[in-house]
């Protein structure tokens, strides 16, 4: 859910627009040359922050915890292609932009209403771009890495037809603009091939302060643990799209929780000395590396000002992407935790969105035009909660607080899981 408006143009109907393409000749299909240039205005910044994680992530990897050889070409050849999707999504975005401009799938800025920024037209549904990519990556990785007998490549396959259903309703979403109620059970639809295909354990391990008043250490929990599952993948989806209304902060939150999954992992890896479990957290790094290099492709064009919008098509997918990471790596508390931010919007958003309060279409803070500063509304989200608390601000400043806010939660998961170490589990 991006801050934006969107043209009127934009609610033609589908069977008009489809007679209008009929009477198009295949030159009037191509993008034309007067076209608005979008380029990708921060990349120095973007990969500036890039050099300091990756350098901190390949020292973990290659050189701090002794891992097998096998397994750190597995992790070396991903990242490989990881790189290259962050190259091919910096091509490909002002190219898929000019197309749905011309489809008239654009919207203007609310958050610069009054200004000259606010007026122009500004592509959306570019998550599109990034689905396909990671999807893409995903696939070739699939034919280097897994052997036809794979044990992982059911599972692996299934995550990639859920993250694929995602982004096709999540594009359908954009298109048709799905009412609010609707948008809530659409992950459920798309989690059903991991949850078909799931061969893993159902059990949960009991945390030891509950062990002498459960009276067993593992808990089977069958059915319930699947449809834990399913939930999860809900909320991760959806807690991702009611985030959101401000240029950089949909892609921005995804890049911060996928980099505290890769570190995440790449420590469990190095801590751990069964086979099994280190081939679960490296099947997560193997999709958190191409979703973090592709999201950073795309905030190149997303971070303020923006001159792309991600779409409900980008926050579905991410959130499936890391829900499936999530789940199939059977560490969902700690993804829980990472998305803490996350749940505390929804928590706050939940009178709004079961209809207790009304719920506007937008609910965005206040802009001033003559000082370009954001004011928080009454509305139940995190963004007006944090202008509420501290004031008001920029758009640009605003969303670096609530990156912040993201990355000092992640911080707190680790040095949680480091305090009860032993103790809780």
């Amino acid at each position: 859910m991006a801050a934006r408006k969107r043209g009127p143009s934009a609610a033609k109907p589908t069977v008009i627009m489809a007679e209008e393409t009929r009477s198009l000749d295949v030159n009037a299909m191509s993008p034309n040359s007067e076209d608005p240039s979008i380029k990708p205005s921060k990349i120095g910044q973007v990969l500036s922050v890039s050099v300091v994680f990756f350098g901190a992530f390949f020292y973990l990897a290659f050189y701090h915890y002794k891992i097998e050889r096998e397994l750190r070409w597995s992790i070396f050849v991903n990242s490989v292609l990881s790189f290259v999707g962050f190259g091919v999504t910096l091509v490909l975005i002002p190219v898929a932009s000019k197309y749905v401009l011309r489809r008239n799938l654009f919207g203007y800025d609310i958050n610069k209403k009054g200004t000259a920024q606010g007026s122009i037209k500004v592509p959306e549904s570019l998550g599109i771009v990034i689905g396909i990519v990671f999807l893409v990556l995903a696939i070739l990785f699939q034919y280097s890495n897994f052997t036809s007998d794979s044990i992982w490549l059911v599972e692996y396959n299934a995550a990639l037809a859920s993250i694929c259903f995602m982004v096709l309703l999540g594009f359908v979403d954009d298109v048709l603009d799905v009412p609010w109620r609707v948008k809530l059970v659409l992950p459920s639809f798309a989690a059903l091939p991991l949850l078909m295909a799931y061969a893993g354990h159902t059990t949960i391990i009991v945390p030891k302060p509950l062990i002498p008043y459960v009276g067993i250490d593992v808990l089977d929990l069958g059915w319930v643990y699947k449809l834990y599952m399913g939930l999860l993948a809900v909320f991760c989806t959806n807690s991702i799209n009611i985030h959101a209304g401000i240029n950089g902060l949909e892609a921005g939150q995804t890049a911060v929780i996928a980099a505290a999954i890769l570190i995440h992992n790449i420590m469990q890896i190095g801590a751990s000395s069964d086979p099994e479990y280190k081939q679960a957290h490296a099947f997560s790094i193997y999709l958190a590396q191409p979703l973090l290099t592709t999201t950073l492709g795309l905030l190149c064009y997303n971070w303020y000002p923006s001159s792309v919008f991600v779409g409900d098509t980008y926050t579905y997918f991410a959130g499936m992407a890391m829900a499936v990471i999530g789940i199939l790596a059977h560490f969902s508390e700690t993804l829980l935790i990472f998305f803490l931010p996350q749940v505390l919007n929804f928590l706050a958003s939940c009178p709004q969105l079961f209809g207790i309060i009304k719920c506007p279409r937008h609910r965005l803070p206040r802009f001033d035009p003559k000082t370009g500063l954001l004011t928080g509304t009454k509305d139940g989200t995190l963004v007006n909660i944090f202008l509420n608390l501290f004031g008001q601000c920029s758009e640009q400043s605003l969303c670096i607080r609530l990156l912040l806010f993201q990355a000092l939660c992640c911080l707190f998961c680790f040095v949680l899981r480091y305090l009860l170490t032993g103790w809780y589990k």
